[in-house]
């Protein structure tokens, strides 16, 4: 049976004599796809809920837009679809009934939306920033060069790791205190150990 809300039958006879038919056709063409689909009004507007937001349809003065959450990022899809802004989503804009696809072709669009909602979030790849190396300051380059056991060290080390100890001595708020990490560091450095080796086995 299906899981149609009735403020979305109130949309729907509120809309505009244009818009009623067109909205009527996309809610059966919707749940016809997925029957397990719910309904919901959300920011004044009819949305479709399948394993999260899966469509939504809005009534507009001379047209209606129907769109799908994951629409842009299925491989073929119909070239009447806008891809909205830099996400998933993409929507038709439709003046009237005779601007909808085909009935087949709309419902094997809805159908591989609703299975990709239902496999989860897309994983897109996540861009790394690549951060120049580190620059090495005055006082920790002449120490370096005067502890050869500690030089080996940090030049063996990665520059996330050198970054660690560059950071940790040029943080430091008065002379002293840099002095006294300075000196740490180097003791650290001739042993081997990362500028946070005390947490690596926690």
């Amino acid at each position: 049976m299906p899981h149609k809300s009735a403020e979305v039958d109130a949309y729907i006879a509120k809309a505009a004599p244009h818009a009623q038919p067109v909205l009527k056709k996309l809610r059966a063409l919707v749940h016809k796809a997925c029957p397990d689909v719910q309904e919901a009004i959300k920011w004044q507007c009819p949305h479709f809920e399948y394993h999260g937001l899966f469509a939504s349809m809005a009534a507009f003065k001379e047209h209606v837009r129907f769109g799908l959450s994951r629409g842009g990022d299925l491989p073929d899809l119909d070239d009447r679809f806008e891809i909205m802004g830099k996400g998933p989503m993409a929507a038709l804009k439709l003046q009237s009934a005779d601007d909808l696809p085909k009935d087949g072709e709309l419902l094997g669009i809805i159908r591989a939306a609703a299975k990709l909602n239902a496999a989860g979030p897309a994983k897109r790849p996540v861009k790394k920033v690549k951060r120049p190396p580190p620059v090495i300051p005055a006082d920790l380059q002449a120490a370096l060069r005067r502890n050869a056991a500690a030089r080996k060290t940090f030049e063996a080390f990665s520059p996330s790791h050198q970054r660690e100890y560059v950071e940790w001595i040029t943080d430091a708020k008065q002379q002293a205190t840099r002095e006294r990490r300075l000196a740490t560091a180097l003791e650290w450095l001739a042993e081997g150990k990362s500028r946070n080796w005390k947490y690596e086995r926690c």
